[in-house]
């Protein structure tokens, strides 16, 4: 059985508490963002070594290498993202349906070696890029296509959810 695609608009994280895995984006600095980034991707190695990494708990949950290999193209893709709104006025994200993504790239039958050292390399990426956003860009915007607008403040906050919950969903 495939996997339900979600199709949740998870903005609501930048005003309370996740009450499935406990982070709190609404109370997060933006500046703390880039070492709680490294701190997730630091703990990706050893759920990548674990012998039943490609074993789905059940038919509707990715694996742990599925959850790690969308978390290293979520670091990707937040890093586009970051890039677009402080090179161009209030850009607009093109659509990203981690979903497909998750079946065409075949993530389950991906090496989890590889994946770690591309997630590892991604965040640095990203931790690196948000380090040298120059103070007066962090109210920078940028537009997804539902219509949802982020600074580049939120879009920091936003994001770091996204691979402090999928964590939280392999240590289940």
């Amino acid at each position: 059985m495939a996997i339900v695609p979600d199709t949740k608009n998870w903005t609501w994280v930048l005003e309370r508490e996740c009450p499935e895995c406990g982070f709190d984006s609404s109370a997060t600095e933006a500046g703390a963002v880039p070492a709680l980034l490294r701190a997730n991707a630091a703990a990706w190695p050893a759920v990548l070594e674990r012998d039943d990494v490609t074993v789905r708990p059940d038919a509707a949950t990715w694996s742990n290498l599925e959850y790690a290999a969308h978390v290293r193209d979520v670091f990707r893709i937040f890093r586009v993202r970051l890039g677009l709104m402080l090179d161009d006025d209030d850009p607009e994200f093109a659509n990203w349906d981690q979903d497909a993504t998750a079946v065409e790239d075949r993530y389950n039958e991906q090496d989890p070696a590889v994946v770690s050292a591309e997630l590892t390399a991604a965040a640095e990426e990203l931790a690196t890029a948000f380090e040298q956003v120059p103070d007066d860009a962090w109210q920078r915007r940028g537009f997804r296509g539902d219509g949802s607008v982020f600074t580049v403040d939120t879009l920091a906050r936003y994001f770091i959810h996204d691979p402090v919950h999928h964590l939280h969903d392999v240590r289940g």
